[in-house]
């Protein structure tokens, strides 16, 4: 773990929320479905996926933001920055935006999820451009070499 520099710290644009993770990503990606891009007004959206122990808000409080449905995305109250995701159905996972990360330059998208819906020119160098749904052998198989292959800060 000691590759990996932990803890790392992180928050919103204005500062009002602060969060800290202590335990290195499962996965890296860009989401590049047409709800990524409204959400981020971008070509896709980038996620470090993390164990929801590892992932500590130490100052202020998210709101729920987005449709506020499933899943649940989570914004600063302040500069509406979106800052991570946590599905419901997987109560064990956070999907973090790696650009709230202070230190974030060194974060690659490992996969590529739903690359039939992105911009043909958005091409983010992932190891695994998935275009449609992925199964979970597929995602397992991702995470594994992720832990060996990954880019680390």
């Amino acid at each position: 773990m000691d590759d990996w520099k932990l803890p790392w710290e992180g928050g919103c644009r204005c500062g009002e929320v602060r969060f800290r993770v202590t335990a290195p990503p499962l996965l890296s990606a860009a989401c590049h479905c047409a709800g990524c891009q409204r959400m981020t007004a971008s070509a896709f959206a980038l996620t470090l996926s993390l164990n929801v122990a590892a992932f500590e808000v130490t100052k202020g409080e998210p709101v729920l933001g987005g449709l506020r449905q499933e899943p649940k995305h989570y914004h600063c109250p302040a500069c509406k920055s979106w800052m991570f995701t946590k599905p419901s159905s997987m109560p064990w996972l956070v999907n973090l935006r790696p650009t709230m990360l202070d230190d974030h330059a060194w974060v690659r998208p490992f996969v590529d999820f739903f690359r039939d819906e992105g911009f043909p020119w958005a091409e983010t160098g992932a190891k695994y451009p998935w275009r449609g749904r992925v199964d979970d052998a597929e995602i397992q198989q991702a995470v594994a070499e992720y832990a060996v292959e990954g880019a680390r800060p």
